[in-house]
């Protein structure tokens, strides 16, 4: 009993917390419900519903194939449950066959992972309603710059990258405009990943006196070039992009390592109190969760406002489980999403975050 007491007074704080909502409207959720994807869709679903629920709102499932098959068969299906909205799309097929028919109709969609430049520039031109609440195809970079003006003015850095198409592009954007602002970096190369030691390469690295070296790379090569770079006593600051979350490296991470990256939003102020209320009732809120949830809180508080809802959407600011949502002119979203964080005790946290110990 005191359990479910105390879930209940989570639950109740957190849905009066929540922002007016016009009740009783209905979502189209569109997300993967079988195959490899599935999981991620299943996210989509329990957010989603989960914010639905909270205020008296209906959600319709869709399910979303992420290949040639899925053509205007979402829209009609959007359209026929008579929805006011749609989120989720996980993939760009389905999205980019249900937006003509949706802007016809003036149903906003809001994609959770679609990161597509053309997509958005299509949709801007020809006035289709689509938002993005993932990051847009800039917003890494964007972040890296950011921080390396910011924390490595005085400092001599390197920009290295594995060769592979995103991480080449990464760092050659992030190169170009650093040189913009006249900062350039010492030291420049693309390095051999997949190696079981990166010795002769942090050794290359200190050969050139460089302090700070961003890696466009993935999580593995990091942590071999940190563990390398400690044995060779070499003092290297380490910062790499979204990619340094992706699986566990069977080398361990080195405390200091940064990352550009998304944060655990349940671990954050904002969504502490929804993801505790999910819990309770046995959803993780993970992955797409969250960001689920936010985007029909903002939905609905922008059709709360009356009127048409991709205008409200767009000039709109909305309180949610994943910090303030607020979109550009150019249907991004307006504070870029990503963060520093740093590999800190077996998890990357928030950048400036203390340690548990203090």
């Amino acid at each position: 009993m005191k359990t479910f007491f105390f879930a209940s007074l989570i639950g109740a704080s957190v849905f009066s917390a929540l922002p007016a909502t016009a009740a009783g409207l209905t979502f189209a959720v569109v997300a993967p419900a079988d195959g490899p994807l599935a999981i991620l869709g299943q996210q989509v679903r329990d957010g989603a519903r989960f914010a639905a629920e909270a205020n008296g709102d209906t959600i319709v499932e869709i399910p979303e194939a992420c290949d040639e098959t899925d053509g205007d068969e979402i829209a009609k299906q959007i359209l026929a449950a008579d929805a006011v909205a749609a989120v989720g799309f996980l993939c760009t097929e389905g999205l980019a066959a249900s937006l003509p028919a949706l802007a016809e109709a003036k149903v906003p969609a809001i994609t959770l992972s679609v990161r597509s430049g053309i997509l958005m520039e299509d949709a801007l031109k020809k006035n289709w309603p689509l938002f993005r609440l993932a990051p847009g195809p800039k917003a890494e970079a964007d972040k890296a710059v950011e921080i390396i003006t910011r924390d490595w003015k005085s400092e001599p850095f390197a920009l290295i990258d594995d060769g592979t198409i995103h991480a080449r592009e990464l760092v050659e954007a992030i190169r170009l405009r650093l040189e913009e602002v006249g900062m350039k970096a010492v030291f420049v190369d693309t390095y051999r990943p997949a190696q079981e030691q990166q010795l002769t390469l942090v050794r290359r690295l200190s050969q050139t006196g460089v302090t700070h070296v961003f890696v466009g790379g993935d999580r593995t090569d990091i942590a071999v070039i940190a563990r390398d770079a400690k044995a060779e006593k070499v003092s290297l600051a380490l910062l790499g992009g979204e990619a340094l979350l992706g699986a566990d490296p069977s080398v361990p991470m080195t405390d200091g390592v940064e990352a550009i990256a998304l944060p655990d939003y349940g671990a954050l102020p904002e969504g502490q109190a929804v993801a505790a209320a999910m819990k309770a009732k046995d959803i993780f809120a993970e992955g797409y969760v969250l960001p689920a949830h936010a985007a029909i809180t903002a939905l609905a508080t922008a059709a709360a406002k009356g009127g048409d809802l991709p205008q409200k959407l767009a000039g709109g600011s909305f309180a949610t489980a994943i910090g303030t949502v607020a979109f550009g002119a150019d249907h991004e979203l307006g504070d870029n999403p990503y963060r520093l964080l740093v590999w800190r005790g077996g998890a990357f946290v928030p950048a400036g975050t203390a340690p548990e110990s203090e």
